[in-house]
Formats: structure tokens, C-alpha cells, sequence
């Protein structure tokens, strides 16, 4: 139950984001003292900028799902959050053939400062890292 209300909340936020930054008049806005950026970008390719094809996009998918039904049990709460990002990204690129990405980070170290992400992003990233670092107890 965990994991379905984790992945339904993150879906749910994601498509609120992703409302909001589609409206007419939106531009670019700063947070946090210019940490956070809001620039919404489209991108047809994978994280990252990858060049990757539909297919490789779909199977792609397919594996997160796996992995998510295999470890929900072992850590409810990361399962969601990747099941609600990848579901959110896969959602997006079905219904537009790409993804609305829009979360930039200025003052981050190297190279992760110049990439534009999303909340989709993000929620399948701390998934898989609290997949990694909080396993529950059997």
C-alpha cells in the first residue's frame, strides 16, 4: 500500500509541475537564492541528453517497473517513488514523444549544473538511492 501511494503522490506532483510550467506566459524563476532554477525545456532523448530510440526508451521502462515490483517489499517507500517517476517520465513520452524537464541546479558541482531535470527525475533517483540505503527489516 506504501508503494502505491508513493508512486500515486509522486505522479500526482509531477503532473502539477508539469501543469503549471505548460501554462501560457511561463518563464524562466529563480528559488533559493538561485540554486534552484525553473527553465522548462523539452527533451526527446533520455537523461542526460542520451540519443536513445523509442524502443530502447520502452524497454528501458519495462526493466524500472521490474525492479520495482521485485524490491517494493524490501523498501516500500524508494519502490514508489521510482515507480511514480518512471511512470510519470513513460506517461509523457507516450502521450508527447518527450519529456518536460525543468529543474536546474547553478551551483551544483562539475557538469550537473548545465542539465535541466524533473520531479520525475529526481523521484527515480532518491528511489533507487533509498532502495540502496534503507532495505526494511524482514
Amino acid at each position: 500500500m506504501i508503494t502505491l501511494l508513493t508512486a500515486a503522490l509522486t505522479l500526482s506532483a509531477c503532473t502539477l509541475a508539469r501543469w503549471y510550467l505548460e501554462r501560457p506566459g511561463r518563464r524562466e524563476r529563480s528559488a533559493l537564492g538561485g540554486r534552484i532554477k525553473l527553465t522548462a525545456l523539452w527533451n526527446r532523448g533520455a537523461a542526460f541528453g542520451l540519443p536513445l530510440g523509442r524502443e530502447a526508451l520502452m524497454a528501458l521502462s519495462a526493466l524500472v517497473l521490474g525492479v520495482t515490483v521485485l524490491f517494493r517489499r524490501r523498501s516500500p517507500f524508494g519502490a514508489g517513488l521510482v515507480l511514480g517517476g518512471g511512470l510519470s517520465n513513460l506517461w509523457e513520452r507516450l502521450r508527447y514523444g518527450k519529456v518536460l524537464d525543468y529543474l536546474r541546479f547553478p551551483a551544483a558541482p562539475g557538469k550537473l549544473k548545465k542539465y535541466v531535470y524533473n520531479l520525475a527525475d529526481l523521484a527515480l533517483f532518491l528511489g533507487a538511492l533509498w532502495l540502496a540505503l534503507f532495505p526494511r527489516e524482514k
